[in-house]
């Protein structure tokens, strides 16, 4: 018997997140490991007139194009993605990997090249999503990878990621709706910050923040979501500063990162393990030594480490900063084939000080 939850989750991706609408054309990216819910997405999209696109992955063929591809075969681009992302109205990506580990013997190079190579696509599907032209929603399926890699058995691991999508609750949109009012006082309070500064255990970090636009995010883009974001002043970001929880990046941890930052831009960076492809990763280009990214984590449900950013970016209590490229809706104009998030975990002992006055504190705004 089907699980009811992965028809609630359907339906607020649908509905709620894409807003699916009579003749648009929705494309549904996923593997074939969550074809449960990649079925209920398609018939939530007819349900709703529009005309559903899937586009599913078979496992592997990815990994098979990184230990065997030429380099010409790296950088070339699939036209039909590239039509997709022109042509489409939504888009639903889905996650859900029976192997979370299998690109973990491949060389860091072959990686940033491929990163390089998809560049230009991805930042025209930012564009389009900027200028309200292309609306689109990423989520996770739970499998037995996923829930491995967070120390939680399968039935745990559903009850987690169903419970951080409000999907427990009778009325998901209405809740997603309320959270997005309070998360909206976040953003306004941060809008009229010009520098940012956090303090933590081996952390002194400052961050412009002036003119830019903060983003509250409550599920339309992300699910589940719950953060508030913002592109800082390229420039900037100057100190030092030490990731709580290891760096995953295509399945490889990175632990221990450490980052200091002159100008903007890193100027060192380690590694207890991993160092190797953390460097590879910031010298991809220019813009990956730079923040595109800098964000509060305030969804209350996720509490725990799970080595999957889509989650771990939104514990409450946490900050994160993504080396690379930026989301244009923020105001930054830094590019990069990289968007690495890290995270550092404030709830024992953090602050923040905007503009010279504390406003967090252990994971929470002190006026909000």
């Amino acid at each position: 018997m089907s699980d009811p939850r992965v028809q609630k989750l359907a339906a607020v991706l649908v509905d709620y997140s894409v807003g699916a609408a009579e003749g648009q054309q929705i494309t549904i990216e996923g593997p074939a490991a969550a074809a449960p819910l990649i079925r209920e997405v398609y018939r939530r999209i007819l349900a709703a007139g529009a005309h559903p696109l899937p586009r599913i992955g078979i496992e592997g063929t990815l990994e098979n194009l990184m230990l065997e591809g030429s380099d010409a075969q790296l950088d070339w681009v699939n036209p039909a993605r590239r039509d997709d992302i022109e042509e489409v109205d939504g888009r639903v990506v889905i996650m859900g990997l029976q192997n979370t580990r299998s690109l973990t013997s491949v060389d860091a190079s072959k990686q940033a090249r491929l990163h390089r190579a998809l560049e230009p696509q991805r930042n025209r599907y930012l564009e389009r999503a900027a200028n309200g032209e292309l609306s689109w929603v990423l989520t996770l399926f739970p499998t037995q990878a996923a829930a491995q890699d967070a120390g939680m058995s399968l039935t745990e691991f559903e009850d987690f990621v169903y419970a951080a999508g409000f999907l427990d609750r009778d009325d998901p949109v209405g809740e997603w709706k309320r959270f997005g009012e309070r998360i909206d006082h976040v953003s306004e309070f941060l809008s009229g910050v010009s520098e940012l500064r956090v303090l933590a255990k081996e952390t002194d970090l400052r961050i412009g923040v002036g003119g830019r636009h903060w983003i509250a995010s409550g599920g339309l883009e992300n699910f589940p979501d719950g953060e508030v974001f913002t592109g800082p002043v390229e420039t900037s970001v100057e100190g030092t500063i030490r990731f709580t929880y290891p760096a995953i990046f295509q399945g490889r941890e990175v632990d221990d990162v450490r980052l200091r930052f002159e100008g903007g831009e890193v100027v060192d960076a380690t590694a207890s393990r991993g160092q190797d492809l953390l460097r590879e990763m910031v010298a991809v280009d220019d813009g990956a030594r730079r923040v595109g990214e800098f964000a509060f984590g305030l969804n209350e449900n996720v509490t725990e480490f799970t080595r999957e950013i889509l989650f771990d970016e939104k514990i409450g209590g946490t900050v994160h900063l993504a080396l690379g490229t930026a989301y244009p809706e923020t105001g930054s104009a830094n590019r990069s084939a990289l968007h690495w998030d890290l995270i550092c975990d404030l709830r024992d002992g953090g602050e923040v000080y905007a503009d010279g006055e504390l406003a967090y504190r252990d994971g929470a705004f002190l006026a909000l």
